[in-house]
């Protein structure tokens, strides 16, 4: 018995140091790592090496002429997915990403052409087979962007685009969801009111450059858009210093804004040229609902007259009080006229807000750029003028009604016209809306109409009124 276990022993000792020596020898041998090829190196990322077998075959179904949401760029002489839209078929599929370079489709080479292969993907119906280098990029996370378009678009007539198909077409006012922006020149956006997929837009700084070259008509507009050029000039309002320059060249392209529940706007901006019934339009909301609505009661150092009171046409101060309330910057527009100042003052705007009511105010459009802001929450409505024919014929009513004795010549009729146009092409970009006042009546009602959504729907503000 005890032979035969040393002898079992032996045995498992000599196992043992077997097996030790052939481990010694794999750790010390070196093995020679295999060939990398062409199509490893595009693969890379970080200067990572994709593994051997970085080749995929993906398999796609899809109908003749539908898009798939996807652009190309030539990189290393192979075609790279350059975008994925989002909301695309691609992207709903998560099978391909960008930066993956697309070798073959259905076992043909592609060259390196990207407009061809769009189109050859576009053709095709039915099962097609894509051979891939990954390029193992992470997805990008959706955004929570939302911007106010302030210009009209339309992708095929964009000689930059670099697809037009994928472009997204949209108008002045729409909302749009940014969802990448990965691109300096071209953004992916979506409609929030219609939904669907993404689509390619101009980014800000494409936009910027492209309009920087294109002249704006700013004839015969004189150092303030919108003014008149006789004597009445001095009883129009104008800001404070620093405010009272025009920037004739700033440029609107998109202004980000956030999605607010219903609420009740401190302030109503009634913004249009003389004669086109602003102030009917505020007397009439006044009159009809003055729980609601209240507006201010200007200041101005002439003396009152016999027959005026303090704090109903006017709030009368001294010419010293109201020039140094000016230079302290406590008007928000101010005037003189027949050697007398005029002016809103801003503590009055507050005033009216206080009392739960909405301030309406009709003043210069340059103080609009004081008053878009979170202090006063302004709802600005433009009450543009209709063509010369109607206004004639609206003025003419008028007359023969005795609502009014002064007669306007047809020259002071174009004149409002012609300053209502200018007055729009400059501030557009402030307008909340736009009605065409050819009815008074009419134009009431759309007022009216407005001002109730905003206590009843929900409101696109600018995103600095939020934040």
């Amino acid at each position: 018995m005890s032979t035969i276990k040393v002898l079992e022993y032996s045995n498992l000792s000599e196992a043992l140091m077997s097996l030790l020596e052939a481990h010694d020898i794999v750790a010390t041998k070196c093995y020679d790592s295999p060939p990398s090829t062409p199509e490893m190196n595009h693969s890379s990322v970080n200067n990572q090496m994709a593994p051997i077998d970085a080749i995929r075959m993906v398999g796609i179904h899809k109908r003749a002429g539908e898009p798939l949401g996807v652009t190309f760029r030539v990189e290393n002489n192979d075609l790279v997915i350059a975008r994925i839209l989002h909301g695309g078929m691609i992207d709903r599929q998560g099978l391909l990403h960008v930066g993956d370079i697309i070798k073959e489709v259905n076992g043909h080479e592609v060259g390196n052409h990207p407009k061809e292969l769009q189109e050859l993907l576009k053709s095709i119906s039915g099962s097609v087979t894509l051979k891939i280098l990954p390029s193992y990029r992470d997805s990008v996370a959706l955004q929570q962007v939302f911007v106010k378009c302030h210009f009209d678009y339309n992708p095929y007539s964009d000689n930059l685009i670099p697809c037009k198909e994928a472009g997204l077409q949209f108008s002045k006012g729409e909302i749009l969801q940014i969802v990448n922006r990965e691109d300096s020149n071209w953004w992916q956006a979506s409609h929030v009111k219609e939904g669907g997929s993404a689509g390619l837009i101009p980014s800000q700084f494409l936009e910027e450059k492209r309009k920087a070259f294109v002249r704006r008509d700013w004839d015969n507009s004189g150092p303030f858009c919108g003014t008149i050029t006789s004597k009445k000039k001095k009883k129009m309002m104008y800001l404070t210093t620093k405010n009272a320059e025009f920037d004739r060249h700033e440029i609107q392209i998109y202004e980000e804004v956030a999605r607010m529940p219903p609420f009740q706007r401190k302030t109503l901006v009634l913004i249009g040229a003389q004669g086109v019934g602003r102030r009917s339009l505020k007397n009439r909301l006044i009159v009809l609902f003055p729980m609601r609505f209240g507006t201010t009661v200007p200041f101005t150092s002439r003396k009152p007259r016999e027959d005026e009171k303090d704090g109903q046409a006017y709030k009368f101060v001294s010419r010293f009080e109201m020039e140094t309330d000016i230079k302290t910057g406590r008007y928000l527009e101010h005037g003189e006229y027949e050697g007398n100042l005029y002016g809103t003052k801003i503590d009055s705007i507050h005033e009216v807000v206080h009392t739960g009511r909405t301030c309406i105010l009709d003043v210069n459009p340059q103080a609009l750029k004081v008053l878009r802001t979170s202090e006063f929450m302004p709802y600005v409505v433009f009450i543009a003028a209709p063509e010369l024919e109607t206004l004639r014929a609206m003025h003419k009513a008028v007359v023969d009604a005795g609502i009014t004795t002064k007669l306007l010549t047809d020259t002071d009729l174009k004149k409002t016209v012609d300053e209502s146009a200018r007055i729009q092409r400059a501030y557009n970009h402030y307008f909340d809306l736009t009605i065409v006042n050819d009815n008074l009546d009419k134009a009431f009602e759309r007022l009216q109409l407005a001002i109730e959504k905003l206590t009843t729907e929900q409101q696109w503000v600018p995103i600095t009124w939020v934040y």
